[in-house]
């Protein structure tokens, strides 16, 4: 497309420069022929005065000489003789020329025009310029003190009517092919500009056929162009966006199988020894390393699809009425590893922007966390703080060993995972806490051991003061 631009350009801008450039040498000429011819017209005018007083050959040779002309040589004067009697018409005209008695005429110079062509300019009483070898001869009837016509003969080289024409005709030239060169290099500018665009588009198709979905085309050049990209992103940020969805919802589903699993897991110690309980043992293990591989799976070819744009969809779920469910659902396992649990917080309604689906896997991501790193008879206590007329505060706390590094636990909450841990689990409570404006953290507990503070930001603008939302929180599962 480029070069086709190019082409078509070189061939309109030649069209109209020859268009131009041919008439134009035509007409350098023809000025520098009238100029070669007027100058010499000026020439025969200036032995004019002379042959109107004196027909006299010496007079006459010393006024052709003093011309520009007469001294190369290139002026001739044809005298005739005095007249014989009257003769009309052409009579008349061929005996000034030739007198009356039929004799030669006159002749200073040298002379390049015959006799006819003298005859033809006394007939037409006017100048006549014809070819002679070597260039142009210019005749010029003059009259004579007598009353006879005589003729000034001026000859013109072939070099003066051509003078500065080759010159004129190299500069067109050279203008003529600035031109081309120059429409060329603009329509290849231009051209490189409008097919550059097309041509990124192209590359980007590929790309994504070829699976990096982050590809993006920059939406520049004609407009038709810039549609085209914009679509293209448009597109791409969809496709993205549905897989990426498709991976995060693989993701939260495989490690919500995490919740029934940790309390098979403990159901399994408890069986005590025997092969079966052996055997069920390692089918837990077994389940949960698949698992885990599903997540951290998920995970990996979501972290690919992930960009800047997009947000998680927002709902309005009824915190404490979750709570109190998911309470109930762990409250027996807690009963049977002999735990305290106490509850707080959730007596009245609690309104937060996520969906419920998401939040029941955030508490029970913070429930499991619990149960399966801390000793059983562990405490632990959920309580609910409702900050101001935007910020719900949800800690999870309790009374074990604590966490070493918090720092790391949280990192490992961003995906990168560990030993015995995909690191889903708590990017499942950030990812939901920051959709919402809100932050994670963790910390120690008034029980002893770790509590993670959940800040959850209805409003997009920043959570209310941490210190005093943690103090009353503490204050309530003290209470509980």
């Amino acid at each position: 497309m480029r070069w086709a631009l190019v082409r078509i350009s070189l061939a309109v801008t030649a069209m109209v420069v020859l268009a131009f450039a041919v008439p134009l040498g035509l007409v350098v000429r023809e000025m520098a022929a009238d100029r070669a011819l007027g100058n010499a017209e000026r020439q025969a005018a200036a032995i004019a005065p002379v042959l109107a007083i004196t027909t006299d050959r010496a007079q006459l040779q010393r006024a052709v000489a003093s011309t520009e002309a007469g001294a190369d040589g290139r002026i001739a004067v044809h005298v005739p003789d005095q007249p014989g009697p009257a003769a009309d018409g052409e009579e008349a005209a061929d005996d000034a020329a030739a007198g009356d008695d039929g004799e030669a005429a006159l002749t200073i110079g040298d002379r390049r025009a015959s006799e006819t062509d003298l005859r033809a300019a006394l007939r037409y009483g006017r100048a006549v310029s014809l070819a002679v070898e070597g260039g142009t001869a210019l005749l010029q009837p003059i009259a004579v003190d007598s009353g006879a016509i005589a003729v000034v003969e001026v000859f013109v080289p072939a070099a003066d009517l051509a003078s500065g024409v080759t010159t004129a005709w190299l500069v067109l030239a050279g203008v003529g092919v600035a031109l081309v060169a120059g429409s060329v290099a603009v329509a290849d500018r231009l051209g490189r500009r409008t097919v550059r665009p097309a041509e990124q588009l192209a590359a980007a198709a590929r790309e994504l056929g070829e699976g990096r979905l982050s590809v993006r085309v920059p939406e520049q050049g004609p407009a038709e162009l810039r549609a085209a990209a914009e679509a293209f992103n448009a597109m791409a940020r969809q496709v993205a966006g549905l897989l990426a969805g498709e991976r995060e919802m693989a993701a939260d589903l495989s490690h919500r199988l995490r919740t029934p699993l940790t309390v098979l897991r403990l159901n399994a110690a408890s069986l005590g020894g025997g092969d079966a309980a052996e055997q069920t043992r390692q089918a837990v293990d077994q389940l949960e390393a698949e698992v885990d591989t599903i997540i951290r799976t998920a995970r990996e070819q979501r972290s690919a699809l992930a960009g800047p744009e997009g947000a998680e969809p927002a709902g309005d779920t009824d915190a404490a009425e979750v709570i109190r469910e998911r309470m109930a659902f762990w409250s027996a396992l807690a009963e049977d590893e002999g735990r305290e649990a106490s509850l707080a917080g959730v007596e009245e309604p609690v309104r937060v922007p996520v969906a419920r689906a998401d939040l029941v896997a955030v508490v029970d991501a913070l429930l499991g966390n619990v149960f399966r790193h801390t000793p059983e008879g562990t405490a632990f206590a959920v309580d609910v703080h409702r900050g101001g007329s935007d910020t719900v505060i949800v800690l999870v706390s309790d009374a074990g060993e604590g966490i070493a590094d918090p720092e790391e636990a949280l990192r490992r909450g961003h995906g990168d995972g560990g030993t015995g841990s995909t690191g889903l689990g708590l990017d499942i409570v950030r990812r939901v806490a920051e959709a919402t404006g809100g932050d994670v953290r963790i910390g120690a507990s008034v029980l002893g051991g770790a509590e993670v503070r959940l800040w959850l930001n209805a409003s997009g603008r920043p959570p209310a003061t941490p210190g005093r939302s943690r103090r009353g929180a503490r204050r309530r599962v003290g209470r509980g």
